[in-house]
C-alpha cells in the first residue's frame, strides 16, 4: 500500500467548538461550480475526514493532491469555487485548510455568501462575511465571520490561485422541521435540524458527527466505534437535540458493526438550562433514565417506541450509554416540538 500520511486534527477555537460545519457532505452540502479544477476536483475540499498526502501519487495532470486545486494562472484574475452548503443557516466563522499545499497555496482567500433558492447566477447578491486574509503553506486558517444574515450558498475566492485542503463552515442550522408526520413528529437529533454532538468518553475509532447524518452508514469508519473496553463500566456519547422536544420513538442503527456492536444500549436524558458543554457532561451522570437496558443485535435498525420509552415530558439533551462499547453507525430521536 501507497504511503499516506494524515493532517493533524486542529485545536478548534471557541466559536466553532460547539458548532456545525454546514459545508459537509453529511449535510448534502457540494461544491456546484469553480472557475478550474484542473489538478485536484473541487468536492474533494469538502471532504469530512482530515487532508491526506500521498507523496508517490501522480495522475495525469500531475501531482494527485487530496483538496481543490486549479491550474497555474497567466492572467490577471483570480480562481473561486461556489458551495452549496447543506441548508441555511447562520455562519459563525470559517477554516480554510492549506494543509499539504506548501508551494502551491494561494496567497490570500475571501468567503462570500448568499441566499438564493437555486444556484446563484451572475446577478447574485453576494454578501463578503471573510475580507481577503493573508494565507500560509499547510496550515489551518480559522477567520471568524462579520455577518449575522442566514446563508445557503458561499463562495470561496482564492488570490490568484492554488490549492486549498479543506473548507469548514462553522455555523448554526436554521431549521425547516421538514419530514414532519401528521402527528407533528420529526427527528430532533438530525444535523439538519441543529442536533449536536456535545460530548464523549470513547471515540477511538469512526467519527462521532456521522451518528446524526442522513441515511445508513457506508461502511464501519462512518459512525462512532469505541476501543475495546478492558475495565468495568461503559461508554457513552451526549446529543443537544435541534429543540426540546417530547421524544415518541429512538433509533439505534448498527449497520457494518457485526462482530463490535453493542451487547445492550440505554438512555438518559433532561431538559437542560444554560451550561457549557463540560458542565453539561458533568450533569449528565444524574439524569433519569429515558430507556432502560435495551439488547441490541449486528448489522440492524432497532427501533425502540413508546412501551420501552419513560414519560419525563420535553428533554433537550440525550445520553445514549452503550454496554459495554462497541459501535453504532446512526443514533435518531423522534418526538414533538415542545
Amino acid at each position: 500500500m501507497a504511503e499516506e500520511i494524515v493532517a493533524p486534527l486542529p485545536d478548534l477555537p471557541e466559536w466553532a467548538a460547539n458548532k456545525i460545519n454546514l459545508a459537509s457532505p453529511r449535510l448534502g452540502a457540494e461544491a456546484v461550480a469553480c472557475s478550474n479544477d484542473f489538478f485536484a476536483e473541487m468536492n474533494r475540499m469538502l471532504q469530512d475526514g482530515p487532508a491526506v498526502f500521498r507523496p508517490a501519487a501522480f495522475d495525469d495532470n500531475g501531482k494527485w493532491m487530496d483538496g481543490w486545486e486549479s491550474r497555474r494562472r497567466r492572467d490577471s484574475g483570480h480562481d473561486w469555487c461556489v458551495v452549496r452548503l447543506g441548508g441555511k443557516g447562520a455562519i459563525h466563522g470559517v477554516d480554510i485548510d492549506t494543509s499539504f499545499f506548501t508551494g502551491n497555496y494561494p496567497r490570500a482567500a475571501s468567503v462570500w455568501a448568499t441566499y438564493a433558492e437555486q444556484a446563484p447566477g451572475e446577478d447574485a447578491e453576494w454578501v463578503e462575511i471573510v475580507p481577503s486574509v493573508t494565507l500560509g503553506p499547510s496550515q489551518h486558517h480559522f477567520v471568524e465571520t462579520r455577518d449575522a444574515g442566514l446563508f445557503n450558498w458561499v463562495r470561496l475566492n482564492i488570490y490568484p490561485d492554488g490549492g486549498v485542503a479543506r473548507l469548514r463552515v462553522y455555523g448554526s442550522p436554521a431549521p425547516s422541521w421538514e419530514g414532519s408526520d401528521r402527528e407533528g413528529i420529526v427527528e430532533l437529533s438530525a444535523l439538519r435540524n441543529g442536533g449536536r454532538v456535545l460530548g464523549w468518553n470513547d471515540a477511538h475509532y469512526g467519527d462521532v458527527w456521522a451518528v446524526l447524518s442522513e441515511g445508513r452508514g457506508r461502511n464501519m469508519g462512518d459512525g462512532w466505534e469505541t476501543r475495546r473496553r478492558r475495565e468495568p463500566g461503559y461508554d457513552w456519547i451526549i446529543v443537544q437535540l435541534g429543540a426540546p422536544g417530547v421524544v415518541e420513538r429512538v433509533e439505534i442503527d448498527t449497520a457494518h458493526f457485526k462482530g463490535n456492536f453493542p451487547d445492550r444500549a440505554s438512555i438518559q436524558a433532561a431538559d437542560v438550562g444554560w451550561g457549557t458543554d463540560s458542565s453539561v457532561v458533568t450533569q449528565s451522570m444524574f439524569w433519569p433514565r429515558l430507556m432502560g437496558e435495551q439488547k441490541l443485535e449486528a448489522d440492524k435498525i432497532h427501533v425502540f417506541g413508546k412501551e420501552s420509552l419513560e414519560t419525563l415530558g420535553p428533554v433537550s439533551h440525550v445520553k445514549l450509554n452503550i454496554h459495554p462499547d462497541g459501535g453504532i453507525s446512526r443514533l435518531r430521536i423522534f418526538g414533538r416540538r415542545s
